[in-house]
């Protein structure tokens, strides 16, 4: 399996080495720098928790970010990272060791600093990215134990929307403008239906999931599929919700900068109604 050489100690958690495969590499993992020295071997299969930072740009940037943040965080990240690598359904990009402990070490110093940040997307994360979510409540718990800071609610849905960027490999910008754009269409809805829907309950669920639904399919770009005899139905059956539905589409189609087709209007439509129909029976 090779051996690490160590170049030089960072701190009792980074080391940058000499890799068999990858030449210079930053090397993370709990322990890894203790008593280490320059030119000491590393066999790999002795290194229980490892991750190795191999792009050249990734490296520079963890090498200047390490020095500025405090040594238990940075072993506190190790187990966040192997916790999600081994919990979530994909692999993560490795650019999620410099995005997250970066972010995170800003939050621990808001928090200290009595700064608070209002999450407008907690509700929305929470549904969109549920997986994500869940590491990301592991990584504050973590947080909570380790340095004895709660970073609290809120920060668990920032902190998932950077484990979905490394998921997926969507630039983080990417992802907020997604989840922003998800906020900003239940609220047109809450707004046309003057209905506030409860965030706990299976109206919204629904809701937001219908909509992810619509965006993924508009994301990916699927096959055209043109108006048909239902659609026609629903113009005529419900044209208030429609209307509605066909508002929503064309944000999409602004907003993302992709063709939305026709059908999606009627889809909407049919879930609109329902919510519709549930506010009625509220009141």
């Amino acid at each position: 399996m090779g051996s690490l050489q160590v170049a030089k100690v960072l701190n009792n958690n980074v080391i940058i080495a000499y890799h068999p495969q990858h030449d210079e590499v930053v090397v993370i993992g709990k322990g890894i720098g203790f008593n280490r020295k320059p030119k000491d071997m590393i066999p790999l299969s002795s290194v229980e928790k490892l991750f190795i930072l191999t792009k050249p740009e990734e490296q520079e940037q963890y090498k200047q970010l390490v020095p500025q943040v405090d040594e238990q965080l940075i072993e506190a990240m190790n187990d966040i990272i192997h916790h999600a690598s081994n919990f979530g359904s994909g692999t993560l990009n490795e650019h999620i060791h410099i995005a997250l402990t970066d972010h995170i070490a800003f939050a621990i110093k808001r928090h200290a600093q009595g700064l608070h940040i209002h999450n407008p997307f907690l509700y929305e994360t929470r549904e969109l990215y549920s997986e994500e979510y869940r590491m990301a409540e592991y990584a504050v718990g973590t947080i909570r134990q380790r340095l004895g800071v709660d970073l609290g609610e809120e920060e668990v849905g920032f902190i998932a929307l950077h484990f979905h960027s490394a998921l997926t490999n969507q630039h983080i910008s990417e992802v907020r403008k997604y989840s922003k754009l998800l906020s900003d269409l239940v609220q047109v809805v809450e707004e046309k239906l003057d209905y506030e829907i409860p965030k706990d309950s299976l109206d919204y669920s629904r809701l937001i999931t219908h909509l992810r639904f619509a965006l993924e399919r508009v994301r990916r770009g699927e096959t055209d599929f043109g108006e048909g005899p239902l659609d026609d139905l629903l113009k005529r059956e419900y044209p208030e919700m429609y209307a509605l539905g066909w508002t929503l589409t064309k944000m999409m189609e602004v907003r993302l900068k992709k063709k939305v087709y026709p059908a999606e209007a009627g889809y909407l439509t049919i879930h609109l109604q329902r919510l519709a129909q549930r506010k009625e029976q509220g009141e």
